[in-house]
């Protein structure tokens, strides 16, 4: 199988991983810079050219697409999908995820166990809006930040309305979310391909911290998820329309909640900590669907 993975780094972990698991494999793969990609938008004969040259006879891809580039890598695999190539993650279940409150609202609608959330345009809603998530102490998330960046843990009602008005004042889109005081600054991070999951970790703050991220100082072991845990982390990510996806769940007292569903989950931290071979899987779930054509969502925004 040609096999085309969207990455800007060749140098990253999770893009070295997929690589070596591919031509293990048998594979022929070549990484593209997703921004250095460009295309002719023809309806008789949509095509995509890198460096000079036209990107032909590519039977599947892989995105990995950072947040930054969301826009332009989404369009770009958009194309590969209008010339026929099996992307192992869809551009609009990468769209999708990618928008948290978008997420958000389509797990809720489904009835997935979120932390109760709300969202306001104004500062005049603010004081209604921290009662409606039951009061501090509550999280404040940017809808735009990632890794943990842009996410504050306001520990009483005075912080919260200040940090609250503060991001309002500069015109940014905000989430208000209760605080799961219960899940003791640790999260699961579960990685899902196909309809399983294939692996768990959980990964606890670095002492005076809340956000859990590998990124922040945070540690990961292993962990054994529950039954639950395991059917809401298949069902978030089949809702989202990913075949692959990182899920971040909290033990909450009633239950898993949803974090967040991400659609490039990084394979060094997980394999670190479980021994297992995700890249492989991967690879190995790709032979077994990739069709060429076939994409679930297509027409669908």
């Amino acid at each position: 199988m040609k096999i085309a993975l969207l990455s800007r780094n060749s140098k990253l972990y999770s893009t070295r991983r997929l690589v070596e698991a591919a031509k293990t494999r048998g594979h022929e793969i070549q990484i593209i810079d997703v921004l250095r990609a460009y295309m002719n938008i023809a309806s008789h004969k949509p095509t995509i050219h890198y460096k000079g040259e036209p990107l032909t006879g590519f039977e599947a891809v892989i995105p990995r697409i950072g947040a930054s580039v969301t826009f332009y890598g989404a369009a770009v695999l958009r194309q590969f999908e209008m010339m026929g190539v099996y992307p192992l993650n869809e551009s609009v279940a990468i769209t999708r995820s990618r928008d948290k409150l978008r997420s958000l609202q389509l797990l809720s609608r489904k009835g997935i166990g979120l932390p109760v959330t709300g969202f306001a345009s104004k500062p005049d809603d603010i004081k209604d809006m921290i009662k409606m998530v039951g009061g501090a102490p509550l999280v404040v998330k940017l809808l735009e930040g990632t890794q943990g960046i842009g996410v504050v843990l306001a520990e009483t009602q005075k912080a919260a309305e200040s940090v609250i008005e503060g991001f309002m004042g500069v015109k940014a889109n905000i989430l208000v979310q209760e605080y799961i005081k219960e899940s003791g600054g640790a999260d699961i991070r579960c990685f899902v391909i196909g309809n399983k999951v294939v692996a768990a970790m959980q990964r606890k703050a670095a002492p005076g911290e809340f956000r859990s991220n590998l990124h922040r100082g945070g540690s990961s072991s292993l962990i054994k998820i529950t039954p639950e845990e395991r059917s809401t982390a298949v069902r978030a990510a089949k809702i989202m329309g990913l075949n692959v996806a990182g899920v971040d769940l909290l033990r909450s007292n009633h239950g898993p909640v949803i974090m967040e569903v991400n659609s490039s989950p990084g394979l060094e931290g997980i394999e670190t900590v479980t021994g297992k071979d995700i890249a492989g899987m991967i690879i190995e779930y790709m032979e077994n669907t990739a069709q060429r054509g076939k994409t679930q969502t297509r027409g669908q925004g």
